[in-house]
């Protein structure tokens, strides 16, 4: 099974290619996030659900790693996590 960029990249305009390359890599970590908890949860096997659990645990690091660059590169995507984050924090101090 292969993964596919889910945007044409060829109709991307150069200043936002490398934006675009961040976000569908976070987007291929979640995604081997889910499969490999979900795997974990299926496994019969204690080794194979730790490995599985491990290796998703290192897919969230990869998933850190792309997000610091897209908002080194996207300063918009930056200002909304941080308005995002504010909205969360007002809701749940109510």
């Amino acid at each position: 099974m292969m993964s596919k960029i889910p945007v044409d990249l060829d109709k991307v305009s150069p200043e936002d290619l490398n934006k675009e390359i961040l976000r569908a890599a976070i987007v291929a970590e979640l995604d081997a996030i889910n499969l490999y908890e979900q795997m974990a949860d299926l496994a019969e096997n204690e080794e194979v659900r730790r490995v599985l659990l491990d290796v998703a645990l290192e897919e969230k690091t990869h998933v850190g790693e792309f997000q610091v660059m897209l908002l080194r590169q996207d300063g918009q995507q930056k200002e909304e996590l941080k308005a995002g984050e504010e909205k969360v924090n007002e809701k749940l101090s109510k």
